[in-house]
């Protein structure tokens, strides 16, 4: 799932060297820690956060069904 964020994230920013992703596992679900540069946030989160509502639409259709839910945190 990391590597999905990752390579999203890459693809919409100047400086894709930024793009830092973590995951961290909570008591029931994963959360996905997306970290890019100040100057990419605006283009990650997007109008009234469009992009980063699908960037979250996209992990969660991916995110296997059995297992805990994943869910993203842009930083």
């Amino acid at each position: 799932m990391q590597e999905l964020v990752k390579y999203i994230a890459q693809a919409m920013v100047e400086k894709p060297e930024a793009v830092e992703v973590t995951l961290t596992e909570k008591d029931n679900e994963f959360v996905v820690h997306l970290q890019v540069d100040p100057d990419d946030m605006g283009k990650v989160i997007g109008k009234q956060g469009r992009i980063a509502k699908a960037i979250r639409t996209v992990v969660k259709a991916a995110s296997p069904k059995n297992e805990k839910p994943y869910f993203v945190e842009i930083q």
